[in-house]
């Protein structure tokens, strides 16, 4: 996993999830970033949906030049990619990749728990 300087502890959006964000910057600019949407499940934090930034990383991405895209997860593996943006500046990105999140977590909840079969879950 990518140590990025600034970690600070998951936002609990409710009992069963949380918002994990982490980020990189240059003289102001973000040069990388991940903002994940999680879910507690079978003892463990699982990947609901994923936004990153991180061009020197092996297999990662530069929305400067592909665009913005989220990682939707499904059984544990990323199930598949949604183009959000074209090209974006990073700093853009982490805000919308950030607020979408936060916007969108319950109808993103709501489709992981009908995948898993999660009945009574989260309230968000």
């Amino acid at each position: 996993m990518t140590d990025y300087d600034v970690a600070p502890p998951p936002d609990r959006l409710a009992d069963r999830v949380q918002l994990r964000t982490r980020f990189s910057t240059d003289s102001g600019t973000v040069s990388r970033f991940m903002i994940q949407l999680e879910y507690w499940l079978d003892g463990a934090w699982r990947e609901v949906v994923r936004y990153d930034h991180d061009r020197d990383a092996a297999g990662g991405h530069d929305i400067t030049t592909e665009g913005l895209h989220l990682d939707v997860y499904r059984d544990g593996d990323k199930h598949r990619l949604e183009q959000i943006t074209g090209p974006i500046p990073a700093n853009e990105g982490f805000t919308a990749a950030e607020a979408d999140l936060h916007e969108n977590a319950e109808r993103y909840i709501r489709r992981f728990e009908s995948w898993h079969g999660i009945n009574n879950g989260a309230n968000l």
